[in-house]
């Protein structure tokens, strides 16, 4: 089971990743740009996405990824995190913050972990 100080942990271990609110609930945010925040509603995690990657991520899983009416219009998927695993969860805040950050920034982090 995945918590949402674990997410908060893998969110803020990116390069340039803040820790605010959004729609009154914790949210990550590189520059500016949303790349996950947590709905209070049902204790999932909205992480942006490519939509058909989304659709992907619903049809492989949909005990863990979901939608609603709401969401169906953004570039995000809904996560159970009582369900998600962390591994995959991590890659997908990875993701989500490498869509959002500069070039320079994306760079340096994978030469860095490149020589890790």
């Amino acid at each position: 089971m995945v918590t949402f100080e674990d997410v908060r942990d893998w969110a803020l271990a990116l390069p340039g990743v803040e820790e605010g609110t959004s729609y009154g609930t914790a949210a990550f945010r590189v520059r500016g740009k949303l790349i996950a925040r947590l709905r209070d509603e049902d204790g999932a995690l909205v992480v942006k996405v490519d939509p058909g990657y989304r659709e992907a991520l619903i049809g492989a899983a949909p005990e863990i990824y979901f939608m609603t009416p709401h969401y169906a219009r953004y570039p995000a998927v809904l996560v159970r995190l009582t369900a998600a695993n962390g591994d995959e969860l991590r890659d997908l805040l990875t993701d989500a913050w490498r869509d959002q950050v500069p070039k320079r920034l994306l760079a340096d982090f994978d030469a860095q972990r490149r020589a890790d």
